[in-house]
């Protein structure tokens, strides 16, 4: 089911992953008469030639190429590659310095990266690598984020304003591959908490954010570049789907690897399934600049200092429950007062140890009132917590 279908539902389940409605949709074939401004399809993926989009924008066809990758990205095959997304590699020879200079202080420093899908210390992360690098090296740092194709792909999928962050991964000859999974928001949760979100935030999910990778070196498939399954981001449970023993199997038996060259990117539906291959060469340092473009509407309009909310409301919740009110009231007024979700964080000091997301505010605060917690000892776990998250 397409997440824009006229069909509607109040909640999803489990019981909703129907594998055969799935395999439906992704063995779909991609026709390549329907995006004109493509050069090919290639194992179901849509290829375009970076230099035709630019000439096609330069003509003062901008809307119809955006128009086109939005169509890609929804009702077709969830994913484009983009040839020759960066023209001039010595800017990407450049930026590729200073990740080397950012990891190599990393392991000098003693600090470690974990992963959400594969496990720690396989590969070289570097998280928030946006900032890190603009620190480093501004003047790098400019020439490659004033890409025209990255700006012309994120404004097609979320329109302007919206928000760039970028993470910085390495993965080594041997290193083993990702778990299937979708991203961010909802892939981040597990099924259970994914489960408690209405349907509509499921369809929503996938249009507040854009997921990229911009090749650092050639890939070719041996070295394992990422993993997809076209046309999977239109299965309108597959938040929950994923975590499934038959859909990991139907995608470990199904999936497809396109080889990039050095300079090329690729852009893809965050609600696709998806995994990052396993390294088989030798000597291949697979380098990717990942590249997670979020809407300017994923944020709340006013800003509100929760910490302080917290800490005001907390006796009261501590002196409500001792008079014996029940959870969901103490929940209810944990949820008006703490922050419940646990991103945007820093997550070199702030890493998905226990999960593949963090403890938020709120979590910490239920904690603090199941046990019972001094109103100073949340206190500073609160700005402990805070510390941790800022950059």
């Amino acid at each position: 089911m397409s997440f824009t279908s006229a069909e509607t539902r109040a909640w999803l389940t489990e019981q909703d992953c129907d594998l055969d409605a799935f395999r439906t949709l992704v063995e779909q074939p991609t026709d390549l008469a329907d995006f004109p401004y493509a050069s090919s399809v290639e194992r179901n993926v849509l290829v375009y030639d970076s230099d035709r989009l630019r000439k096609s924008v330069a003509a003062g066809e901008r809307r119809e190429v955006q128009a086109e990758l939005v169509q890609a990205f929804a009702e077709g095959p969830g994913i484009v590659v983009l040839q020759g997304a960066f023209p001039d590699l010595s800017v990407v020879d450049r930026s590729t310095e200073v990740f080397e200079a950012l990891i190599a202080e990393q392991r000098a420093s003693g600090a470690g990266a974990g992963d959400h899908f594969a496990k720690p210390g396989a590969n070289d992360r570097v998280w928030n690598a946006l900032e890190k690098a603009a620190l480093y090296d501004p003047e790098a740092f400019a020439d490659y984020y004033a890409n025209d194709i990255l700006a012309l792909v994120s404004t097609a999928w979320l329109g302007p304003g919206y928000q760039v962050t970028s993470q910085i991964n390495v993965v080594h000859p041997g290193g083993a591959a990702q778990t299937v999974h979708r991203d961010y928001h909802l892939g981040f949760l597990t099924n259970e908490v994914a489960a408690g979100y209405p349907a509509h935030v499921h369809r929503l999910s996938p249009v507040l954010t854009l997921q990229g990778a911009v090749a650092h070196c050639d890939m070719p498939v041996e070295s394992g570049p990422t993993m997809y399954l076209p046309h999977s981001q239109k299965f309108e449970s597959g938040y929950l789907a994923w975590r499934l023993p038959e859909f990991q199997a139907y995608f470990e038996a199904n999936y497809i690897q396109l080889p990039l060259a050095k300079g090329d990117a690729a852009f893809f539906n965050p609600a696709l399934f998806h995994a990052a291959g396993t390294n088989r060469t030798a000597e291949v340092r697979r380098m990717a600049n990942l590249l997670q473009v979020s809407s300017a509407f994923g944020r709340a309009m006013e800003t509100v200092d929760r910490e302080a909310v917290t800490n005001a409301v907390f006796p009261v919740l501590l002196r409500r429950k001792a008079e014996g009110v029940g959870e969901e009231w103490l929940d209810t007024v944990v949820a008006a007062s703490a922050e419940g979700y646990p991103f945007p964080t820093n997550l070199d000091n702030d890493p998905p140890v226990e999960g593949l997301a963090p403890p938020s505010q709120a979590d910490l605060v239920r904690r603090a009132v199941r046990e019972g917690w001094d109103p100073q000892a949340l206190r500073g776990e609160l700005r402990a917590a805070a510390e941790r998250r800022e950059s």
